[in-house]
C-alpha cells in the first residue's frame, strides 16, 4: 500500500471536522465525496446527523482547491436536498461563503453554487439568500456579479413573487442599470423583464424606468412587447411540497368534485402601493408656506398653496402622519367661493386618499358629507373632480359600505336632484367594487333606500337607483330584492330585470367555477439543475427548461407563458451553448482514448516542425477514416487548438491544421458553434498572412456553411476591431465581401454590418481597410438596394463619391438566390434578414406636443417650420421609420392639407409622401384615412398642386400595393367636389400604374367609376376614363369582366363589349355624347330644387330622396358609425377644420343649396339618428320634438354641444329664415337656454361662430311679428353681454344698412342701449353715430323716431360734444335733433339727472382727483369693455408718479389735455382710449424739447421722466389686455411710440430709475413672448415696435442700471407676472424663453463693454453678480454648469469680460461685496480664476505673481521708505488745488490751476501725490487736464466752456481732501474716539481692525512698486508728502469712473487697498450691512 493510500485510509478514521480541514487536498476531496453520499442516504429530514453537518459547509465551500470546492458544493447540495427548513439557520453564513468564493470559479462550480442558492430558497432561507445577493452585486469584479444576478433571476422565475419579495429586488436593480459591464446591465434587464411577468408591467415601469437611462428604457420598451404577464411558479418550497401527497390523496377520494387548485395557483396580485417607499410630505409642506397661502385673501394665492399640497400628495405612497389640521383646512376650502380653489382642494383630498389609504379613513369620513353636498355644483370641472375623489376614497379603502350608510341616506334626501343622482351613481360604483361579504352585510340598508328613489321625480335619480339595485343583484343575487320587487309596478320591474340581465356576467350564486385542464408541475429536487441566464430574457423568447434525466412522466415548465407543457415538450432542445469551457490537454487526451494514436499526439507535441507536420498529415488520414465523426468533432477541434495550437510558427503545419478543421466542419453533420469560437480567432489571424490566407478564408467559408454567416460575422467584429495587426481587419473585410456574395444577406444583421463599416472600416487610417470596406458596402448594395445610402449620409464626401462608384459596379438586383447555402437550419427569428433588417427608427419621442401645436399655429411660418421639422426627422431616421406614434403626426399633416396657404399644402403633400415612403407597408394602418384627404387635393384648379398630389401618390404607391389604395381612389372619383382636371389627372395616373402590371384582379372595382366618367361633361375626363378602362380590361381578365359587366351602363358598355366580344358593333359616339348631355341637364335641374332646406342632388350615384327621408350616403373606410347611446357623437369632430371654411362676413346672405347639403351631412355624422331625422324633417312638429330633446339635454351635454356649436348655429340660421312661427318661437325659446349654458361653461363664441349666427340674427331682428321681435331683441342683448361688445357692434351697425325698416329700427334702438350701458368706450361707436343721425331723413316715422331717441341718448352722455359726431345734416335734420335735445334737457331736469354731458365731465374729474378705483366705487365710472379673464399682479411703480406736484383742478376740454401735467394725469388714470389724447401731448412736448438747441426744455422734463416711464410701463399691460379683448390696437401703438420718444433722448433715459427700468423691461419682454400678440390687430407691427423699443432702451438707458436689472431678471419669474395662464410645465418653458431673451440683451450690452466700461459703475455691477451667485450657491452652480445653463453662463461671461478689460484693477471695485465673509464670496474665486486664465493666455499683464490671491491678510517685511525733505509751499499749493477739484462748484477752476502748475513745473509728477486715491479721481484729473489743454489751445476760458465730463462729485459725493503736512498718516494708531465710534455704530471692532491691518500690509507691499513707477524730480522730492488720506471718501466715490482712452494699470495690491479703504469707511459709518 502506497503512502497516499495509507494516508487516505487513516484519514477516514478522523472526525468530519478534521477530514474536511485536512492539509492534504485529496483527503478533503474524499471527505466531501463521503459526506455527499451520507447525505444522499438520509431519508428522514429530522435525522440528527443533519444537525452535525450543517455548520461544516461554511468552510468547505470556501476551499482554495477548485476540485475540492466543487465536491464540497456537491455535498452541500446533497445536504440541502435531505434537510428540511430547520437547516435554514445555517443559511446566512453558508450563502455568504458561496458568494465570496464560488461565483468566480469554474463554470461548473458557478452552476453548482447557483443550484445551492436555489435549494436554500427552497428551504425558506429567502432573507439570507437576498442579503447575500445584496452584497454580491456590489462586487468590483463583474464576473462575480453576473452569476449573482442570474441566480436572483432564476429564483424569481422558479419560485415566483410570493416567495421572492419583489420589493427587495426592485431596490437592488437601479444600482445595476449603471454598471460599467454590459453583461451585468443585460442581466439586470432580464431580471426587470421577469419582474414584469410576475407583478405586471405598469408597477415596474413606474418604479424603475425613471431610474434608467433613455437608451436602456427604449430597449426595455421594445422587449416588453414579448413579455406576457401572469406567470406561475415552477417550483415550490419544501413545506408546500410535503403537502402535495396529501392533496393528491384527498383529490382521489373526492373524485369529480371541482378542483380549487387552479385558483390557488393563479398569479399573485401585486399591489404597486406595497412596492413603494413612503414619502414624507408634511415637512416640505410646512416649508412651502402652505398655511399662509390658504389664509390669503387672494384666490390665486390660496389656489397655489393647495396646488402645492396636491403636487406633494401625488406621490404613490405617503408616510402616515398628523393630517387632521390639513383636512380641516381642506374641508373649509371645498366650500370656497372661488371654484378653482374648491376644485384644487377636492383633487388634493383625492391624492391624499390614494397615498395614505387606510390611514386616511377617519379624515375621509370627516369630509364625506361636505363632498356629497358639493355635488350640487353644475360646473363639469367640479363634478368631475368630486367623482374622481369620491371613487378614489372608496377604492383606496378609506371608506366601506357600512361607514357611508348615514351620509348616503342624507344625500339622497337632498333637495337638489343633481346631488341625489350623483350620490346614487357613486353608490353604484362602491357596490360594483366591493366584495360579496360586505354587500351582504349592508344590502338591507341600501335596498329600501334605492326603492324609495325609484319614485323620484327626476329621471336621472331614478336611473341611478336602478343601476344601484342592478349592482346589488349582480353581486349577491336576486334574493335580497325579491320582497322589494313585489312592491314595484310591472314597468319598473321589467326595466330592473332588463338592467340586471344586461349588466354583464352571471349573477352571484349561479356562476360555476371551472377547473383548468392539467396541473402545474413543480420543480423536483432530484431533477438536474438547468442554469438559466437573466440576459436570455432579452431575446424575446425564453427556452423551456427541460431536464434530460427527468422521469418519463415529468414535464418541464416553460417560463415564457407559465403554461403547463405535455410530454411533447421534451423534444424542444435548450439553446446551444456557444461559449466553450476550459479543458486541459490531459483531459483532452483522456477523452480522446483510442480515437487518435498516442504516437500522433506525442509527435504533435514535438519541438521539431517536421515531426509536427508529419503528425498533422497522419491525423488528417485518421480523421478521414473515422466512421462516426459527428460524436468526436469538438474533442478533435480542441486537440488541434491545444497542439500544435494557434501559436504554431511553421506555415506548413498551420496550413495542415486549417485544412483539417475545414474538413471537419464541412464533413460533420453538425459542427457546434463552440468549435467555431475555439478556432475563429486563430483563423482570422491566419487570414492576415499571405501564405495561409487562401486556406483560412476557405475555412471561414466552411464555418458559415456549418453555423451560418450571421454567427461568424458577429464573432469577427470584435476580433477585427481590437486586433493590433491592421491586416486582420482589411483582409477580414475582403473575406466578408466574398461571404456576402456567396450567402446573401438573408442571415445577416444588416444594421450591425453597416455600423461596423461606418464606425470601424471607414474610420481606419489604412487605405486598404477603407477600400475593403467600400467593397463590402458595394456588395451589400447589390442585395439591399439604394436604401443603404440613407444610413451613410454622415460619411465624408470623398468616401461617399467612392461608395457611389462602387454602387455602380454592384447595381441592385432585387431578390438574388445565394450561391451557397447553410447546412443546418439557422434560426433567424431574432433579426429578419435582407432588406427588412435595415433598421426602422422609432420617432414617437420626436413627435412632441410643440411640433403638433405648430401645425395649428396662426403664423404660416410656424406651420412651415413644423412641416420642415418632420422632413428633418425623416432625414435623421435615414427615411426608415416605425409606425409608433405617427397617428398624431398624420393628424397634424391632414389638417395642413386644408391650409389657406397653397404653398404649405404642396409642402405638406411632399412630406406626407415622404412619411409614407419611410414607413413602408405599415402606413396603411397608421395613416387612418390620410390618403383620402390627399386625393381631395386633386380638386384644386392649380396644375402645380395636382402635380404635387400625384407625386405624393407615387411615393405612397412605393410603400403599399395598389390594391390597398383602390377603395380611396373610388371614393375620390365619385366625389362631386373634385373638378374635371383632377378626375382627368387621376385617371391618367391610374392608366400609367396599370400599364406596368400584367395581372391585377382588383382593378375591376375601378370599372364602375370609370364607366360613370364616360358620361362626364369634360372631353378630357372622358378621354382619360376611356384609356383607363382599356387598361382595367387588360389586367382584370375576361372572366372577371363578364361577372361585373351588368353594373356598366352608357358609352362605357360599348367600349367593354368591344374588348370582350370583338363582333359587337359600337354605337356612334355622337349618340353617347347626346345621352351624356341630356343626363347632365337632368342633373342640373334636379340640383336646383330644394324643399324645406333639404337639398335633393342628383349628381351622385344615389336615388333622389323622398319627402321626410334623408339621402343615402356613400360609405367609406373611415366613416364614423353613429352611436345610438349618445345624443351627440363628437369622437372624430374637427371643429377647427370646419371653422376654417367659414367665410367671415358681416352682411347676411341666404344659405345656398350646397351649404344646406353640407349642414345635413354634418348633422348625420355627429347627431343621433332620431335627433337628426327630427331636426331635418320638413314637418315642423317633428322639428319641435327634436328641439325638445335638445333642450332637455343642454345641461348634461354642454361639452359636446360646444364641439358641434357651429353646426347647431347653422341649423338655427336655417330655421330663422323659415316662415313657420311655431318652430321659430321654439327656436327662440331654446337659444337663450343654449347661451346660458355656454355662459355657465365660461365659453365665448369664436369669430367663426359669430360670423355664422350674428349676421342672420341682426337681419331678422325686424320680424313682422311683435312677439318674435321681442324675443330676438332680448336674445341679442343676452349675446352682447356674453360676447364681446366691441365684436358684436359691427353686426348691429350692418343692420342699419338693411333694406328692412323694422331691422333698422331695432338696430338703432340697440345702439342706444349700447350707449346707455357701455358709454362711449366701444371702439368706433361715436364715429358711426352719423349713420344713426342720417336715419332722421327717412320717410318712415317709426324709423326717424328710433334714430332721434338714440341721438338723444347720446346727447345725454356727450352733451354738446355730440354735434362733432353727427356728420353732415340738412337744416331740417338739425332742427329735429335740436328739438329732441331740448326735450331731453327738460326730461333730465324733471328727473333731476343734471345737465347733458355732466356725467362725463364728473367722471374725468373723479378720475383725476381720486383715481379709477375710487371712481368705480362711487359709481361715476361707467361699465368698461370687459377685461382679461386672467388677473395679473401689477408690478408698476405708480406711487412714484403721485409724488409730483398736485394735480391741477382744471378739467380737460373736448379737445383733450392742454398741458403736460394734465396729460400725465389722463395717461395714468384714464382708459386706454382716453390716455391716447394724453400721450399725444407728451409726444408733442418731447418733440419740441428735443429740437431745443440749448436743451433747457429737456432739463425741465428730466424730473418727470421717471414718473412718465413708470406710468407708461403700467399702461403697456392695460392697453395690450384691452386690445386682446377685441378693441383697437391704437392705444398700444401710442404707448410704445411715447416710450420710444422718451428713450431716444439720453438725458431722459438716464433719469429713469432702476426700479422703473425693471418694471418696464420685464413688461416689454413678457409681451414679446406672448403668443397672442401676433393674432392682435397689427400684431406683427407691434412685435417689431417692441423689439426696436427694447434695443433703444439698451442703447440709451443707464448702463449700470441696465446690467443690474437684466442680471436680476435671470432669476425665475413669478407666474403671476405672465399676461396669460399656463400649466406648471408651460411656466417652465416660458421662464426658459424669458431667460433666453434676457441673455440676448446682456450679450448686446457685454459686446459694447469695451467701449462703455467707464460709463458703468463696476462696484454696483459686481455687487449684483455677487448677489446672483450667492443666491444660487455652489451646489446649484455645479449642477447648472453640468446642464450648460444659459443664465449662469452669461453671468460668468460678463464677469470674464470685466476682468479681461480691467485686469487686476477689478479687485478695487469690490467695495460693495463683503469680501471678509466666511465662507468667502463665490465671485472672488471666479475673479482669481479669470485672472489666472487670462494671464496664462497673455491677454493681460499681471502685476504680481500669477495666481496670487489677495483676499486674505498677508504680511510684508519691507519697511516703509524713509521720508525726505520737500518743498512745503508747493505741496500746500497742490493740496489746495486738489481740494478745489474735489469740490463740485470749483472743480473746473481747480483743473485750470493744476494745468498752470504742470506748465510751471513740467518735471513734477503730480500723480505721485495721488497714488492712494481712487482710480476714478485720477482718471478724472487726467481727462480734465487734457480737456483744459485743448480749450487753452483754442483760446477758451474756463467760464465759457464747462468740462465735457462731470467730476465724480457731480453725483453729490464729497471730493477727497488733500491733507496738509501736519496731518497724521492713515496708518497711525487711532485715538479712543475711534473705539467710541465703533460702539456707536454696533460694528465689530475686529472687522475694522482686520481691514486696517490688511490695508497696512497691502500699502507696504505696494509702495516699492509705486516708487519704481514714479519719475525722479531733481527740483522736488515727494518723499515727505504722506500718502493721501481717503478716510473722508465714501465708497461710492469709486462708482463715478469717467471714460479714459488709455487707462493706467495700477498694481494689484493698490487696487485691492483702495477697495478695502472704501469698505472700512462704510463700516465706520455703519452703512454697510453684511449680505
Amino acid at each position: 500500500m502506497s503512502e497516499e493510500e495509507k494516508l487516505l485510509k487513516d484519514a477516514k478514521k478522523l472526525p468530519w471536522e478534521d477530514r474536511l480541514a485536512h492539509k492534504n487536498w485529496k483527503v478533503r476531496n474524499e471527505a466531501n465525496v463521503d459526506l455527499a453520499s451520507v447525505c444522499d442516504s438520509i431519508t428522514d429530514p429530522k435525522d440528527p446527523r443533519l444537525r452535525e453537518f450543517g455548520h461544516l459547509f461554511r468552510k468547505t465551500v470556501a476551499d482554495s482547491n477548485a476540485p475540492v470546492q466543487e465536491k464540497a458544493l456537491d455535498a452541500l447540495i446533497a445536504f440541502l436536498k435531505a434537510a428540511d427548513s430547520d437547516a435554514s439557520r445555517y443559511g446566512k453564513e453558508v450563502c455568504d461563503a458561496i458568494a465570496a468564493k464560488c461565483l468566480t470559479g469554474r463554470p461548473k462550480t458557478v452552476q453548482k453554487a447557483q443550484e445551492a442558492f436555489l435549494l436554500w430558497v427552497e428551504l425558506e432561507a429567502v432573507d439570507a439568500f437576498l442579503d447575500t445577493l445584496e452584497k454580491a452585486i456590489k462586487n468590483k469584479v463583474a464576473k462575480a456579479v453576473v452569476p449573482a444576478v442570474d441566480v436572483m433571476f432564476q429564483a424569481l422565475s422558479d419560485f415566483g413573487s410570493k416567495i421572492i419579495p419583489p420589493k427587495r429586488i426592485l431596490k437592488m436593480l437601479p444600482e445595476l442599470f449603471d454598471h460599467q459591464d454590459q453583461n451585468v446591465r443585460a442581466s439586470a434587464k432580464g431580471v426587470t423583464l421577469e419582474l414584469c411577468r410576475w407583478i405586471g408591467k405598469d408597477p415596474v415601469k413606474s418604479i424603475l424606468f425613471e431610474k434608467m437611462r433613455d437608451t436602456m428604457k427604449k430597449e426595455l420598451e421594445a422587449e416588453l412587447a414579448n413579455v406576457s404577464v401572469g406567470a406561475k411558479p415552477a417550483r415550490k418550497i419544501r413545506s408546500e411540497q410535503d403537502k402535495e401527497p396529501e392533496a393528491e390523496a384527498s383529490s382521489d377520494v373526492v373524485g369529480d368534485r371541482p378542483s380549487e387548485e387552479p385558483v390557488a395557483d393563479a398569479p399573485q396580485e401585486i399591489d404597486e402601493y406595497d412596492l413603494m417607499d413612503p414619502v414624507d410630505i408634511l415637512t416640505p409642506l410646512e416649508k412651502s408656506g402652505f398655511w399662509d397661502g390658504v389664509k390669503a385673501t387672494k384666490w390665486s394665492e390660496r389656489k397655489e398653496a393647495v396646488a402645492e399640497l396636491t403636487k406633494l400628495a401625488s406621490t404613490k405612497k405617503i408616510a402616515p402622519g398628523d393630517f387632521s389640521e390639513i383636512c380641516r383646512t381642506l374641508k373649509k376650502l371645498i366650500t370656497d367661493v372661488n371654484l378653482a380653489v374648491a376644485v384644487e382642494a377636492i383633487q388634493a383630498i383625492g391624492n391624499l386618499a390614494r397615498g395614505l389609504r387606510t390611514h386616511f379613513s377617519a379624515s375621509s369620513r370627516f369630509m364625506l358629507p361636505v363632498l356629497l353636498e358639493k355635488l350640487k355644483e353644475k360646473k363639469p370641472t367640479v363634478a368631475e373632480a368630486l367623482t374622481q375623489t369620491l371613487q378614489a376614497m372608496y377604492k383606496a379603502g378609506c371608506l366601506n359600505l357600512v361607514d357611508i350608510i348615514e351620509d348616503v341616506k342624507t344625500a339622497v334626501k337632498n333637495k337638489v336632484p343633481l346631488v341625489r343622482s350623483l350620490t346614487l351613481n357613486w353608490l353604484t360604483f362602491c357596490l360594483e367594487t366591493s366584495n360579496k361579504a360586505l354587500i351582504l352585510k349592508a344590502h338591507k340598508e341600501y335596498v329600501p333606500l334605492c326603492m324609495e328613489c325609484l319614485n323620484d321625480g327626476t329621471p336621472d335619480v331614478r336611473d341611478a337607483a336602478f343601476s344601484a339595485l342592478a349592482a346589488i343583484a349582480k353581486s349577491v343575487g336576486m334574493r335580497p330584492l325579491e320582497k322589494s320587487l313585489e312592491k314595484l309596478d310591472d314597468v319598473r320591474r321589467k326595466k330592473l330585470s332588463e338592467m340586471i340581465a344586461s349588466s354583464g356576467g352571471e349573477l352571484a350564486g349561479t356562476s360555476s367555477v371551472q377547473s383548468s385542464v392539467g396541473s402545474t408541475t413543480t420543480g423536483n429536487a432530484e431533477a438536474s439543475f438547468v442554469r438559466k441566464s437573466a440576459a436570455s430574457m432579452l431575446s424575446g423568447k425564453r427556452p423551456a427548461p427541460v431536464s434530460k434525466k427527468a422521469a418519463p412522466g415529468k414535464t418541464g415548465g416553460s417560463k415564457k407563458d407559465g403554461a403547463v407543457r405535455n410530454e411533447s415538450s421534451k423534444s424542444v432542445e435548450p439553446p446551444e451553448d456557444v461559449e466553450p469551457a476550459e479543458m486541459g490537454l490531459e483531459e483532452i487526451e483522456n477523452r480522446l482514448g483510442s480515437l487518435v494514436k498516442p504516437e500522433t499526439i506525442s509527435q504533435l507535441k514535438s519541438t521539431v516542425w517536421k515531426e509536427r507536420l508529419e503528425a498533422t498529415l497522419s491525423l488528417k488520414e485518421e480523421i478521414a477514416g473515422l466512421q462516426d465523426l459527428d460524436k468526436s468533432v469538438e474533442i478533435l477541434v480542441r486537440l488541434l487548438c491545444a497542439v500544435p495550437g494557434w501559436n504554431e510558427k511553421n506555415v506548413q503545419v498551420q496550413q495542415q491544421v486549417i485544412e483539417i478543421i475545414t474538413y471537419i466542419s464541412s464533413t460533420a453533420a453538425k459542427f457546434p458553434k463552440k468549435c467555431v469560437v475555439l478556432c475563429i480567432t486563430g483563423t482570422s489571424e491566419r487570414v492576415a498572412d499571405i501564405k495561409t490566407r487562401a486556406s483560412a478564408m476557405k475555412c471561414l467559408t466552411a464555418f458559415c456553411e456549418a453555423v451560418g454567416p450571421g454567427f461568424v460575422f458577429e464573432r469577427l467584429y470584435k476580433i477585427m476591431k481590437e486586433h493590433k495587426n491592421p491586416k486582420v481587419l482589411s483582409e477580414g473585410l475582403l473575406w466578408m465581401v466574398s461571404a456576402v456574395d456567396d450567402f446573401g444577406v438573408s442571415l445577416l444583421k444588416l444594421k450591425d454590418v453597416i455600423d461596423f463599416c461606418k464606425d470601424v472600416g471607414l474610420q481606419s487610417s489604412a487605405a486598404a481597410t477603407r477600400n475593403a470596406t467600400i467593397k463590402l458596402l458595394g456588395v451589400l448594395h447589390k442585395f439591399v438596394g439604394p436604401d443603404i445610402k440613407g444610413f451613410l449620409n454622415d460619411v465624408k464626401p470623398a468616401l461617399l463619391s467612392a461608395l457611389d462608384t462602387e454602387y455602380e459596379k454592384n447595381p441592385f438586383e432585387g431578390t438574388v438566390a445565394p450561391k451557397r447555402v447553410v447546412k443546418t437550419s439557422v434560426s433567424t427569428s431574432n433579426s429578419a434578414g435582407g432588406l427588412d433588417s435595415l433598421p426602422r427608427e422609432d420617432i414617437s419621442s420626436k413627435i412632441t406636443p410643440n411640433l403638433l401645436k405648430g401645425f395649428e399655429s396662426p403664423d404660416w411660418k410656424m406651420r412651415l417650420e413644423s412641416i420642415e421639422a418632420v422632413n428633418k426627422i425623416l432625414e435623421e431616421a435615414n427615411k426608415r421609420i416605425q409606425p409608433t406614434g405617427t397617428g398624431e403626426l398624420f393628424g397634424g399633416l391632414r389638417g395642413r392639407l386644408l391650409d389657406s396657404n397653397k404653398n404649405l399644402v404642396m409642402q405638406t403633400l411632399t412630406t406626407i409622401g415622404g412619411v409614407a415612403s419611410a414607413m413602408g407597408p405599415t402606413v396603411e394602418k397608421a395613416s387612418k384615412g390620410t390618403l383620402s384627404d390627399v386625393l381631395k387635393c386633386l380638386g384644386d384648379n392649380k396644375k402645380h398642386m395636382r402635380e404635387c398630389t400625384l407625386a405624393a401618390l407615387d411615393m405612397w404607391l412605393g410603400a403599399v400595393h395598389l390594391d390597398k389604395m383602390i377603395p380611396y381612389i373610388i371614393i375620390a372619383l365619385t366625389d362631386g367636389k373634385m373638378g374635371a382636371e383632377g378626375r382627368r389627372d387621376l385617371f391618367d395616373w391610374l392608366t400609367k400604374q396599370l400599364a406596368g402590371l400584367s395581372d391585377f384582379v382588383d382593378a375591376i372595382h375601378l370599372l364602375k367609376p370609370a364607366s360613370t366618367a364616360m358620361t362626364d361633361k369634360s372631353a378630357d375626363v372622358r378621354k382619360a376614363a376611356e384609356g383607363c378602362i382599356s387598361e382595367i380590361l387588360r389586367v382584370s381578365g375576361q372572366e372577371t369582366i363578364e361577372k361585373n359587366i351588368k353594373d356598366i351602363q352608357g358609352p362605357a358598355l360599348a367600349l367593354v363589349l368591344e374588348k370582350v366580344r370583338p363582333g359587337y358593333v359600337q354605337e356612334p359616339f355622337e349618340s353617347a355624347k347626346a345621352m351624356a348631355g341630356s343626363l347632365s341637364k337632368g342633373v342640373s335641374k334636379v340640383s336646383k330644387s330644394t324643399s324645406n332646406g333639404t337639398l335633393k342632388q342628383g349628381n351622385r350615384s344615389r336615388a333622389l330622396p323622398t319627402k321626410g327621408s334623408r339621402p343615402d350616403q356613400i360609405t367609406s373606410a373611415h366613416d364614423i358609425a353613429i352611436q345610438s347611446q349618445s345624443l351627440l357623437n363628437t369622437k372624430d369632430s374637427n371643429k377647427d377644420d370646419r371653422e376654417r371654411l367659414v367665410v367671415r362676413r358681416i352682411k347676411f346672405e341666404e344659405l345656398r343649396a350646397e351649404q344646406i347639403q353640407d349642414l345635413e351631412n354634418d348633422m348625420m355624422k355627429f347627431f343621433r339618428e332620431d335627433l337628426q331625422k327630427r331636426l331635418l324633417s320638413p314637418d315642423f312638429k317633428k322639428q319641435v320634438d327634436g328641439l325638445d330633446i335638445l333642450q332637455k339635454a343642454l345641461p348634461s351635454l354642454s361639452k359636446e354641444i360646444i364641439e358641434v356649436l357651429d353646426i347647431l348655429l347653422r341649423w338655427f340660421v336655417l330655421q330663422l329664415c323659415k316662415s313657420n312661427t311655431t318652430c321659430l318661437l321654439k327656436v327662440l325659446e331654446v337659444l337663450p337656454e343654449l347661451f346660458n349654458t355656454l355662459k355657465d361653461e365660461e365659453y365665448c363664441l369664436t369669430e367663426a361662430e359669430a360670423a355664422i349666427f350674428l349676421p342672420c340674427l341682426a337681419e331678422k331682428l325686424g320680424h313682422n311679428i311683435e312677439k318674435v321681435r321681442e324675443k330676438m331683441r332680448e336674445l341679442m342683448k343676452q349675446i352682447i353681454q356674453a360676447y364681446s361688445v366691441a365684436k358684436t357692434f359691427p353686426y348691429i351697425l350692418e343692420g342699419l344698412r338693411s333694406k328692412n325698416n323694422r331691422t333698422r329700427i331695432e338696430c338703432s334702438d340697440l345702439i342706444g342701449y349700447l350707449l346707455e350701458t357701455c358709454g362711449t368706450e366701444i371702439n368706433g361707436l361715436l364715429k358711426h353715430l352719423n349713420m344713426v343721425a342720417s336715419l332722421t331723413a327717412e320717410r318712415d316715422g317709426e324709423l326717424r323716431k328710433a334714430a332721434l331717441n338714440t341721438m338723444a341718448t347720446g346727447y345725454k352722455i356727450l352733451g354738446d360734444d355730440i354735434w362733432r359726431y353727427v356728420g353732415k345734416l340738412t337744416d331740417a335734420q338739425k332742427s329735429m335733433l335740436d328739438d329732441r335735445f331740448k326735450w331731453k334737457i327738460k326730461e333730465m331736469e324733471k328727473r333731476r339727472e343734471g345737465r347733458p354731458g355732466d356725467a362725463r365731465a364728473a367722471l374725468r374729474r373723479s378720475v383725476r382727483e381720486n383715481g379709477p378705483e375710487v371712481a368705480e366705487q362711487s359709481g361715476d365710472l361707467p361699465q368698461m369693455v370687459p377685461g382679461p379673464l386672467f388677473p395679473r399682479q401689477n408690478y408698476g411703480i405708480s406711487e412714484q408718479v403721485l409724488e409730483r406736484n398736485p394735480v391741477p383742478q382744471t378739467i380737460a376740454g373736448v379737445n383733450g389735455p392742454t398741458d403736460w401735467n394734465e396729460a400725465l394725469d389722463i395717461i395714468m388714470f384714464g382708459s386706454p382710449e382716453q390716455s391716447v389724447e394724453g400721450m399725444k401731448v407728451v409726444c408733442h412736448e418731447l418733440a419740441q424739447a428735443s429740437n431745443d438747441p440749448d436743451e433747457s426744455a429737456i432739463d425741465e422734463l428730466v424730473k418727470d421722466a421717471d414718473g412718465l416711464v413708470s406710468c407708461l410701463a403700467n399702461k403697456v399691460a392695460k392697453t395690450f389686455d384691452v386690445s386682446l379683448m377685441g378693441a383697437s390696437s391704437r392705444s398700444c401703438k401710442y404707448v410704445l411710440n411715447t416710450l420710444m420718444q422718451t428713450f431716444q433722448n439720453k438725458k431722459l433715459a438716464h433719469a429713469v430709475k432702476e426700479g422703473t427700468l425693471t418694471s418696464l423691461i420685464t413688461e416689454l419682454l413678457l409681451w414679446l413672448l406672448d403668443e397672442r400678440v401676433p393674432r392682435m390687430e397689427d400684431g406683427s407691427q407691434l412685435l417689431k415696435a417692441l423689439n426696436v423699443l427694447m434695443l433703444k432702451i439698451l442703447d440709451n438707458a443707464d448702463r449700470t442700471s441696465s446690467f443690474v436689472v437684466l442680471i436680476s431678471l435671470l432669476r425665475p419669474l413669478d407666474p403671476s407676472r405672465w399676461p396669460s395662464p399656463a400649466t406648471a410645465e408651460g411656466y417652465a418653458i416660458r421662464n426658459q424663453k424669458f431667460s433666453d431673451l434676457v441673455v440676448k440683451c446682456l450679450i448686446k450690452l457685454t459686446k459694447l463693454l469695451q467701449s462703455t466700461i467707464y460709463e458703468v459703475d463696476l462696484d454696483r455691477l459686481l455687487q449684483s453678480i455677487h448677489v446672483y451667485l450667492q443666491e444660487l450657491g455652489m451646489e446649484e452652480i455645479r449642477r447648472r454648469a453640468g446642464a450648460d445653463d444659459k443664465p449662469l453662463r452669461m453671468v460668468k461671461t460678463v464677469l470674464h469680460e470685466l476682468v479681461k478689460l480691467r485686469g487686476a484693477a477689478i479687485k478695487g471695485h469690490l467695495s460693495l461685496v463683503p469680501i471678509d465673509m466666511r465662507p468667502q464670496p463665490i465671485i472672488l474665486a471666479y475673479i482669481d480664476l479669470n485672472l489666472e486664465t487670462l494671464a496664462a493666455a497673455r491677454m493681460l499683464t499681471a502685476t504680481g505673481p500669477v495666481g496670487q490671491t489677495h483676499w486674505t491678510d498677508s504680511t510684508a517685511n519691507n519697511p516703509s521708505p524713509p521720508a525726505n525733505s520737500a518743498d512745503v509751499q508747493l505741496k500746500q499749493e497742490l493740496g489746495a488745488i486738489f481740494k478745489k477739484i474735489g469740490d463740485k462748484q470749483t472743480s473746473t477752476i481747480g483743473l485750470y490751476d493744476l494745468y498752470h502748475i504742470t506748465k510751471a513745473y513740467p518735471k513734477v509728477d503730480i500723480f505721485s501725490q495721488l497714488q492712494n486715491a481712487s482710480e476714478a479721481f485720477r482718471t478724472y484729473i487726467r481727462d480734465g487736464l487734457a480737456q483744459v489743454e485743448k480749450n487753452a489751445a483754442a483760446g477758451r476760458t474756463p467760464s465759457s466752456l464747462p468740462l465735457s465730463t462731470p467730476p465724480p462729485s457731480s453725483l453729490t459725493l464729497p471730493s477727497p481732501d488733500i491733507p496738509s503736512l501736519d496731518v497724521k498718516p492713515l496708518m497711525n494708531p487711532r485715538s479712543d474716539s475711534y473705539t467710541d465710534d465703533i460702539r456707536a455704530s454696533n460694528i465689530n471692532p475686529g472687522t475694522l481692525d482686520a481691514i486696517r491691518e490688511r490695508m497696512r500690509t497691502m500699502q507696504l507691499a505696494s509702495e516699492p512698486v509705486s516708487k519704481a513707477m514714479m519719475p525722479t524730480n531733481e527740483n522736488l522730492s515727494t518723499d515727505n508728502i504722506p500718502p493721501m488720506n481717503q478716510q473722508n471718501i465714501p465708497p461710492s466715490q469709486m462708482e463715478a469712473e469717467t471714460p479714459h482712452p488709455h487707462p493706467v494699470g495700477l498694481p494689484m495690491d493698490e487696487k485691492a487697498l483702495s477697495g478695502l479703504q472704501a469698505r472700512m469707511q462704510r463700516l465706520k459709518g455703519g452703512s454697510l450691512e453684511h449680505m
